[in-house]
């Protein structure tokens, strides 16, 4: 009984070491979404370049297949991403639509003054509540949304070149096809 006394704390730690040791080969990036092949979640905001007028989840359903990017002025990580969104709207290969996110009015105008606007609409969301619904837990995040309203991926962090290659585009040109 002495013996089993001392090899249960031995045995816990190496539970612990192996959790770790499993948690430790993951890509911290990727984080799975509960909202994966979901309906994206409903949401009605006044766009950002002109209060008046709205944007919702029906505007992303307006083509095939759509982006859309979640960025805020204070983010240093969508200052990095954003001459590849710059790049995506030369290259017009799907449209790009945002939220504005967590940001002061006149702070995310200026940010798109100075560095470019790639996007077809931005929903500006200043207390959160949308990304929240979205499942937004840091900027910049981005989603591939169908003609459906669904969401068929999520991108955490800067889009680059090398994720648009190999993840991003291909899931594209699948959901394209799928259309016909």
């Amino acid at each position: 009984m002495t013996k089993a006394r001392f090899l249960i704390p031995l045995f816990l730690f190496l539970a612990l070491i192996a959790l770790f040791v499993v948690g430790l080969q993951r890509d911290p990036r990727e984080v799975p979404s509960p909202l994966i092949d979901k309906p994206a979640p409903q949401f009605s905001l006044p766009e950002l370049l002109d209060s008046n007028t709205t944007f919702s989840t029906a505007d992303l359903q307006k083509q095939p297949v759509s982006l859309f990017n979640v960025w805020a002025s204070w983010c240093v990580a969508c200052r990095q991403e954003h001459p590849f969104l710059m790049e995506l709207k030369r290259r017009g290969e799907v449209p790009i639509y945002s939220l504005n996110y967590k940001d002061k009015r006149p702070d995310a105008m200026a940010w798109l003054n100075r560095f470019g606007n790639p996007y077809t609409a931005i929903a500006f969301d200043e207390k959160g509540r949308v990304g929240i619904d979205w499942g937004v837990y840091g900027v910049p995040e981005t989603f591939v949304v169908d003609r459906k309203g669904i969401i068929r991926y999520k991108q955490i962090g800067p889009l680059t070149e090398q994720a648009w290659q190999e993840t991003i585009l291909p899931l594209i040109e699948k959901i394209r096809a799928e259309e016909g």
